[in-house]
């Protein structure tokens, strides 16, 4: 095996994603290892473990597979050496330009959310000083 690849349990640490869910985004074609050992193993390069960051990333934000897909597939022909015309170009960044507003948008959900949350925590851990404080 060369240096350049790492074997899934390594992915998986690095990535804080199971076995399974990495095994999961291959079977749905979210990611691909890049080779395979002589025995059969995967074998993932810095390009698989960074898509699977994109991955982990979105799925907070509650994007679907078939979102994530979209943007992957749209940022690989960004990346690509592939020719693109300026309209082809200004439609691929148009889609990137979508799931960023996304993103941003759910962003500000989860912050009104973990006020709440910590409004919540707040006021059950006045109760319980509230209620020690009294206790004789």
């Amino acid at each position: 095996m060369s240096s350049e690849h790492m074997q899934i349990g390594e992915v998986a640490a690095r990535t804080e994603l199971s076995l399974r869910t990495i095994r999961h985004y291959e079977e749905t074609g979210l990611v691909i290892p890049s080779a395979r050992s002589q025995g059969g193993f995967r074998l993932y390069a810095e390009a698989d473990v960074a898509r699977l960051m994109v991955i982990r990333r979105m799925k907070p934000l509650r994007f679907t597979l078939d979102e994530i897909r979209d943007l992957l597939e749209a940022t690989d022909r960004l990346d690509s050496d592939e020719e693109l015309t300026a309209d082809e170009r200004e439609t691929l960044l148009d889609r990137v330009r979508g799931y960023e507003q996304g993103a941003a948008e759910q962003v500000e959900k989860l912050r009104t959310q973990l006020a709440r949350a910590e409004e919540f925590a707040a006021t059950l851990r006045e109760r319980l000083a509230r209620d020690q404080a009294s206790v004789p």
